[in-house]
């Protein structure tokens, strides 16, 4: 049945199954109540303007829904490489899915898609700091850990805005 996946670029047709997996994803990882119209105005944003990124998605034909699984690949220009690392953020397989190598496949296909362009230094991504299962999927795949850690000032999310916006 895994052989029936079709892994692609999302899609303006996509939008809403995205919004509602993003929405899954927050609250599951991190107990976050996004604005639904603020995550699909900037999803929508994503999606016409590639600049910012692009949304992939696992698309089951013949499931309802079709869409199984989303990842989104954003950019960091690496002055030291002279080119770019894609970022995988809001990842996120439909329950229904999970264990079922639907995030392998997806993560196989930015992979190798990343691998075919010359300006694309590597892959990246950042995981919840107790979120022990994304963690070993990521280690499956062959990540490996950073000894880097994230730092930041949100000040749409946070809970606890800096300088006082």
């Amino acid at each position: 049945m895994l052989d029936r996946v079709q892994v692609r670029e999302a899609t303006l047709n996509d939008l809403d199954r995205l919004v509602d997996f993003s929405l899954a994803m927050a609250l599951e990882t991190e107990g976050r109540h996004l604005d639904r119209d603020r995550l699909r105005r900037g999803t929508r944003t994503v999606l016409e303007h590639p600049e910012h990124g692009f949304f992939m998605v696992a698309d089951m034909p013949g499931a309802t829904p079709s869409l199984v699984g989303q990842l989104l690949i954003t950019y960091e220009w690496s002055d030291w490489r002279n080119a770019r690392f894609w970022w995988i953020q809001s990842v996120y397989v439909d329950p229904a899915w999970r264990r079922r190598g639907v995030y392998r496949r997806m993560h196989q296909a930015v992979v190798d898609l990343a691998k075919a362009r010359q300006d694309v230094c590597g892959i990246r991504l950042y995981v919840e700091g107790d979120n022990e299962i994304a963690k070993h999927v990521y280690d499956r795949v062959g990540m490996t850990r950073s000894t880097y850690q994230v730092f930041e000032y949100d000040f749409v999310l946070s809970r606890h805005k800096a300088g006082g916006r």
